[in-house]
């Protein structure tokens, strides 16, 4: 996304043509951001207040920034797992749970695996997301969660260990 930065560039990076460059970053980009911190957070409304949090804190370093799409993921990744561990120190058990609306989008399987990965701690969650939904290589995931790349590949063996023997997900053979 090198070419927002091009465009600040040429216009004399001022306040106005920051806020259109910026405006236009999220126009195009939001809706990708939105699906990132869905499977992130599970909740689409939390994934909203997720994704507008992260883009405030994109907004104020926003003429520093060279890769615009890459700095608002990562922020988007920290932010998640420090509410996550603010919200953990914070919970309370309860003994009646609320109903939850399952939505189907393509199948039962699909969703009982996302369920799965949401079991999992924040950090392999981060990495299964961005490695396998993102589409992101290891050095990529490494650089935007702030952690040498055997820890990426380290975190994704135990995710995905973790959902080998999920009994959610994990089916008897067909005979």
């Amino acid at each position: 996304m090198r070419h927002y930065r091009q465009l600040a560039l040429t216009r004399g990076a001022d306040k106005v043509a920051d806020r259109a460059i910026f405006q236009d970053f999220v126009v195009a980009r939001s809706d990708r951001l939105l699906r990132t911190a869905y499977l992130l957070t599970r909740d689409w409304g939390v994934a909203e207040d997720l994704l507008q949090e992260s883009l405030a804190k994109a907004w104020f370093a926003w003429p520093g920034i060279d890769e615009p799409e890459a700095y608002v993921r990562k922020v988007l990744v920290t932010t998640y797992i420090s509410w996550w561990r603010r919200r953990w120190r914070g919970e309370l058990p309860s003994e009646n749970l609320p109903e939850v609306v399952a939505h189907d989008h393509g199948g039962a399987e699909r969703q009982e695996v996302w369920q799965a990965v949401g079991r999992l701690p924040a950090r392999q969650r981060a990495v299964v997301v961005l490695r396998f939904y993102e589409d992101l290589p290891v050095s990529e995931v490494a650089r935007l969660l702030g952690c040498q790349e055997g820890t990426v590949k380290s975190q994704t063996a135990k995710a995905l260990a973790k959902l080998r023997v999920d009994e959610s997900i994990v089916k008897e053979p067909h005979r």
